[in-house]
């Protein structure tokens, strides 16, 4: 475990550092919900953005974009988070449905609204896990609407850096049965030893049936790209510096660890879904994506 006395607590809320980014992403959901051919609807997403101070002026529709998709963040990077929710939101609800898991569970939730948007199965149970700022902030924004989620929702005020297995197994998860886990957007900004950890501990929670999707960077200097127009638009126009947010150690193998432990893995690249969906980044010069990886795990039913 990380000793807490010696963590850097930056942006343990949604207000700065890597909990800024939970904004970010909710802003690219509001445009791309707001766009003609979009991929992916998030109603309560632009309603994140208008209620924190720190991205006042943020773009929430596409209108509000003057330079349009030309724009290297608000039009290339957002509809990479457009495609990235409607991928996942694919993967979740094929899961569910395929193995008749019942059991769901976002690592670092964030401002994810899946439980509230998704029509799932009778008797699902959504749990989310992230820090108590951050779901703090959700509660209060949904609150506010009125919004009632679509499953049985379960927040987990918890640090995945801390022993979160307990915490989970409290609130009622039963790693006896199949589950469906998700970390969206989360394994960039931990060290290796703890993105180590929460993949061992995935495995330890769960059984036949169960499904895992996560994302990591394949790039052995993330510095190779510090004047990607991705990176530098992201800065210079909302004051986000990805790149000191992000670990930039050597990275685990973590779908190899779970393919030598017997699931059956895929990964790709989010190039291949925009060729699929019609829509989304390509790969250009100089490209901060080129190296993200979207990895999908099984764990097989004898």
């Amino acid at each position: 475990m990380i000793d807490t006395k010696q963590r850097n607590t930056d942006g343990e809320d949604v207000h700065g550092g890597v909990g800024l980014t939970a904004l970010l992403v909710a802003a690219a959901r509001a445009i791309e919900t707001h766009r003609d051919d979009s991929l992916a609807r998030d109603v309560y997403a632009e309603h994140f953005v208008r209620a924190a101070p720190a991205c006042a002026g943020w773009p929430v529709h596409p209108h509000e974009i003057p330079d349009g998709d030309a724009n290297p963040l608000w039009g290339r990077f957002a509809r990479y988070f457009g495609l990235r929710t409607r991928v996942l939101d694919d993967f979740l609800l094929r899961s569910v449905r395929a193995a008749g898991a019942r059991q769901v569970v976002l690592l670092g939730a964030g401002l994810d609204t899946r439980a509230f948007r998704l029509d799932w199965p009778a008797g699902c149970v959504v749990h989310e896990i992230d820090r108590a700022g951050v779901l703090a902030f959700k509660h209060q924004v949904l609150g506010a609407l009125s919004a009632t989620p679509k499953a049985t929702r379960v927040p987990i005020p918890f640090d995945l850096r801390d022993d979160w297995a307990g915490a989970l197994t409290g609130a009622g998860f039963d790693p006896a049965a199949p589950s469906v886990w998700l970390a969206e957007g989360l394994l960039f900004y931990l060290p290796a030893d703890d993105e180590t950890r929460l993949i061992d501990t995935v495995h330890r929670l769960t059984t036949a049936g169960s499904a895992l999707a996560f994302e990591v960077k394949l790039e052995k200097d993330l510095l190779a790209y510090r004047d990607s127009p991705l990176y530098t638009a992201t800065h210079q126009q909302i004051g986000i510096d990805l790149l000191t947010l992000f670990d930039r150690r050597p990275r685990p193998d973590s779908a190899g660890s779970l393919a030598d432990r017997g699931w059956s893995t895929s990964v790709y690249t989010p190039f291949d879904f925009t060729r699929r969906h019609g829509r989304g980044p390509l790969p250009e010069p100089n490209d901060a994506l080129a190296g993200n990886r979207w990895v999908f795990a099984d764990r097989p039913r004898p």
